[in-house]
């Protein structure tokens, strides 16, 4: 179902918000922050969740788990081919972020590798092979200074996460929080972190 079959309101807006500042915040406190039951905003995330407008995931710093090399990968192609190039793109493990643009490129793709080795192997060996690409070129992150998940809900108040410092490293950016919650279908990126589904009970406590 899509969004403007099962428009937004403003409590469920505001649950969004909430969620983007702390993917991990009990029901019971929003409950609380909202003046409405926990069970209906156990109700309402679960809803988000199965009409695909809302994801919650753990974002885990890479560095911890021995990944070092964070890079944008503008893509060429074969006229036609841009959405079965995607595809395929979305399928490897290494890819965090893959879109379709206009411009100079016809894709582009975030990924996270273990090192320069790994690297070549994916473009050079993987990529490269993938049925209509004609062309890559890399752009490796040096500094993140902005990495943003409080968008898409309008003008409702966020909960704040603290000041951020001006410039951090893509691990030390990536490594901020361990739970955040995303609007589905407009994926926040680039995410420069690993990100897998929180499981049910991570954020069912009241």
């Amino acid at each position: 179902m899509t969004q403007q079959g099962n428009p937004l309101d403003d409590t469920d807006r505001r649950i969004i918000a909430i969620l983007q500042a702390d993917g991990r915040r009990p029901y019971s406190q929003i409950a609380e922050d909202l003046n409405i039951p926990p069970s209906s905003v156990r109700y309402r995330v679960q809803r988000l969740e199965e009409n695909g407008i809302l994801q919650i995931v753990g974002i885990a710093n890479p560095l911890t788990i021995g990944f070092d090399r964070f890079a944008m990968i503008g893509i060429t192609v074969r006229p036609g081919t841009a959405r079965e190039v995607c595809a395929k793109l979305r399928n490897l493990p290494e890819t965090s972020y893959v879109i379709m643009t206009t411009g100079r490129f016809d894709i582009m793709a975030e990924v996270i590798c273990r090192d320069t080795n790994h690297f070549t192997d994916l473009v050079n060996e993987r990529m490269h092979q993938i049925d209509g690409v004609t062309g890559t070129e890399s752009f490796f992150v040096l500094e993140v200074h902005k990495l943003a998940y409080g968008w898409g809900v309008g003008e409702v108040e966020t909960l704040a996460l603290g000041d951020e410092p001006a410039r951090t490293t893509p691990g030390e950016q990536a490594g901020r929080s361990s739970a955040q919650a995303s609007v589905a279908g407009k994926t926040v990126g680039p995410s420069l972190a690993a990100a897998s589904p929180s499981p049910p009970s991570t954020n069912g406590a009241e």
